[in-house]
């Protein structure tokens, strides 16, 4: 779409999502409170693995677009005692809502995890590192994608 609309552009189109696995279960967004509350009950004291896909294309003028892309993953480990009291605050405020696995390291769920083994980016929800070899993958540099102007 991206190149009907401006077939000039000249770069990088970078996308992903993210699931969590907790033993054999596969934990997307949980939409509800409930959900997230059941969800971080049944986390607690547990390590579970965010698996993060990533796909990036290369778009220029006259070419066809190349795509190359990759799964990162990072096992996080919950605290044991993160209490109900805890659990139902974290849930009304709403940010485990809509995040894969009911649950961010980067703002107020943070303090719930106690290890992230892995890259710790990609729990944040992209993985730096495997956007910048995909990047070079395709012939190009992250240091294209600064935008310093």
């Amino acid at each position: 779409r991206l190149r009907t609309e401006d077939a000039s552009f000249d770069g990088f189109v970078i996308g992903g999502d993210s699931m969590f696995a907790l033993g054999d279960e596969i934990l997307g967004k949980p939409y509800t409170a409930e959900a997230a509350t059941a969800r971080w009950h049944g986390m607690r004291g547990r390590t579970g693995v965010l698996h993060s896909g990533h796909s990036v294309f290369r778009l220029a003028p006259g070419e066809e677009p190349r795509e190359a892309f990759a799964v990162a993953e990072a096992s996080v480990t919950f605290a044991a005692d993160v209490d109900d009291d805890e659990i139902a605050a974290y849930v009304a405020s709403g940010e485990p809502l809509l995040v894969a696995g009911a649950f961010t390291v980067d703002s107020l769920g943070g303090a719930f995890i106690e290890r992230v083994d892995g890259d710790p980016s990609t729990v944040v929800g992209m993985s730096l590192s495997t956007v910048r070899g995909l990047v070079r993958e395709l012939g190009g540099s992250w240091t294209e994608l600064w935008n310093r102007s």
